[in-house]
Order: C-alpha cells, then structure tokens, then sequence
C-alpha cells in the first residue's frame, strides 16, 4: 500500500474514531450530568434519566460497537487491507 492511500485510510479511521468517541461522551457523561432535566420527561412511565442509565446508554453501547465494526471492515475492504478469512 502506498503512503498517500495509507494516509488516506487513517484519515478516515481516525475520524470513524473520533466520531464513536464523541457519541460515547455524549451517552456516559453528559446524559448522567443532565439527569435531574431528563427526569422531566417519561417514556413507558420510567424518567429518561433513570431510562437512559438503566437501559438506554447500554443499547447505544452495543450499536456504537456493531456500527463501528461494520463501518471498518467496509473501510478496510474500500483499502483492500481487509484481513484473510480462515478456511
């Protein structure tokens, strides 16, 4: 692989990166930090701050790793440095 397409590759890596990072933040910190105001509004009874540590920051958590898994092996397959299937 040359190194402008290595480059290139990393870029777009780091900015998948980055972008799960921040939605991540978002979902640990700043939710818990807001959680009084989100307790202001209820879904199925229970208030989305007591939701959303229970069980809505989980459900992110899983869909920010299957989304990144997907978007990176769509990354690597676009830079052809996809890993060899075992046989």
């Amino acid at each position: 692989m040359d190194k402008l397409k290595l480059e290139a590759y990393w870029n777009e890596n780091k900015k998948l990166t980055w972008i799960t990072m921040i939605i991540w933040f978002v979902v640990s910190y700043v939710a818990a930090f807001f959680a009084a105001e989100l307790n202001s509004i209820t879904i199925l009874g229970f208030p989305l701050g007591y939701y959303m540590g229970a069980q809505g920051s989980l459900i992110v958590f899983v869909v920010l790793i299957f989304n990144y898994a997907a978007k990176m092996n769509k990354l690597d397959r676009k830079y052809d440095v996809e890993e060899e299937e075992e046989k």
